[in-house]
């Protein structure tokens, strides 16, 4: 799926939100105006929060545990150390060789600062999303 699918799919969704949202002013007579430029608002940070909420979700829980998985091994063939596969291994090749010591302690601080990033930007939509509940009105 390319960028222009997604495009299209993210105008789409908004558009039937804007459709179908109760509260949505029609164009029709004289009641367009400043209400509807808040609903519309409402509709685009919603559509936003939820797009954002995914993507936080999906780099959090999954994109980081098969990158962190799937990296390792890349760089450890890389650096022809494939039969290094696995933490033990790993740890016990890295005496020898220096440059697999370093790319072990590099990846780990990257990792760790990536994936604390990618935690408090998750906890931060989670409280948005308390905040957005705490607003409706049912």
């Amino acid at each position: 799926m390319g960028w222009a699918a997604r495009f299209l799919t993210a105008v789409s969704f908004l558009a039937a939100g804007i459709l179908f949202a109760p509260d949505t002013p029609r164009i029709s007579g004289s009641g367009y105006g400043a209400a509807a430029a808040a609903s519309a608002a409402r509709q685009v940070h919603l559509l936003a929060f939820a797009t954002a909420w995914g993507a936080g979700l999906w780099v959090t829980f999954i994109g980081g545990i098969v990158m962190f998985k799937g990296t390792r091994l890349r760089r450890a063939s890389e650096l022809a150390v494939r039969s290094a596969v696995g933490y033990s291994k790993n740890k016990e090749m890295a005496k020898w060789r220096p440059a697999l010591a370093a790319m072990n302690w590099k990846f780990g601080m990257i990792h760790v600062l990536s994936s604390l990033a990618s935690f408090m930007s998750f906890g931060s939509l989670a409280m948005h999303s308390w905040y957005l509940s705490s607003k409706l009105n049912l």
